[in-house]
């Protein structure tokens, strides 16, 4: 995809998002919205996937650790062609195979079950070891949120990583400054994020994480990378792309009424269109 497609298709994931959140009545729109554009890239240019073959043997992983964001993930998923774009709406349902947070036993495309902050990253080192111990060449990524890096499992992880030299694994970091208390400085501050991955001997790319070439650039430096894992600092906006949800730590974990929906819809809906003129 080029430049203007990839944004296009980060649109429709924030669509989605914001869809299955308002027909839930709950869910976490503002670390959606600022993954939107990772979630396209990854999903739409840099993952070796195939919607028609979700457990191809080859097929690079993908692990959501903040696995609060899954309206996104979901929406991109969908949009991508695992399964109907129209499912989004029976996000949290009961009955609905769209759980509140990913599960690998029923939802095609997901490769790990998550929810609970700091595990994720874990499970993806082991795909990592795995790949390694049988010689294939798949990558594995994981998408951490910056709050979640306050979990202690997550650098037990990270050392682990740096020690087998897992230059198969790519970690991002959706570095929006918030989390569901208020800013991730006040609670409990985790920065300087990078320095942090630096001691623990990552390789790390600092990137703004809704600019396409930067994250095009990131993507094929971290491919580059030998003896060594690879850290995606990438700083975004939470709620990116809906006016009054951008930088809001109250829009963490809060779903839209009819009226907040139907402006948000509308903000999103003449973004694509200015988009379709380009």
């Amino acid at each position: 995809m080029n430049k203007s497609e990839l944004m296009k298709t980060a649109n429709e994931i924030r669509k989605g998002a914001i869809t299955g959140v308002y027909s839930a009545k709950s869910g976490h729109p503002g670390g959606s919205l600022s993954a939107a554009d990772i979630y396209s890239y990854l999903f739409f240019e840099e993952l070796n996937i195939d919607p028609k073959n979700p457990k191809k043997p080859d097929r690079d992983r993908f692990v959501l650790s903040k696995g609060h964001a899954a309206p996104g993930y979901y929406a991109a998923l969908a949009n991508r062609g695992y399964f109907p774009v129209e499912d989004l709406k029976t996000l949290r349902h009961i009955g609905s195979y769209l759980q509140g947070h990913p599960d690998m036993k029923h939802i095609p495309g997901v490769d790990m079950s998550t929810g609970s902050l700091g595990q994720g990253v874990s499970a993806a080192v082991g795909m990592a070891i795995s790949a390694k111990l049988s010689g294939d060449d798949y990558r594995v990524y994981t998408l951490l949120g910056d709050g979640e890096i306050q979990e202690g499992q997550v650098w037990e992880a990270a050392m682990l990583a740096a020690h087998r030299k897992l230059d198969n694994l790519v970690v991002i970091v959706d570095n929006n400054g918030l989390q569901i208390d208020g800013k991730i400085d006040d609670v409990n501050s985790p920065y300087p994020i990078d320095k942090k991955f630096e001691a623990f001997r990552f390789h790390v790319i600092n990137v703004d994480g809704h600019d396409f070439d930067a994250l095009k650039q990131a993507f094929d430096e971290a491919r580059t990378v030998k003896g060594q894992p690879t850290a995606i600092i990438a700083k975004t906006i939470k709620g990116k792309g809906v006016s009054f949800m951008e930088d809001q730590a109250s829009w963490h974990g809060v779903a839209p009424n009819d009226e907040q929906y139907k402006l948000a819809m509308e903000e999103l809906e003449k973004a694509g269109e200015a988009l379709c003129q380009k």
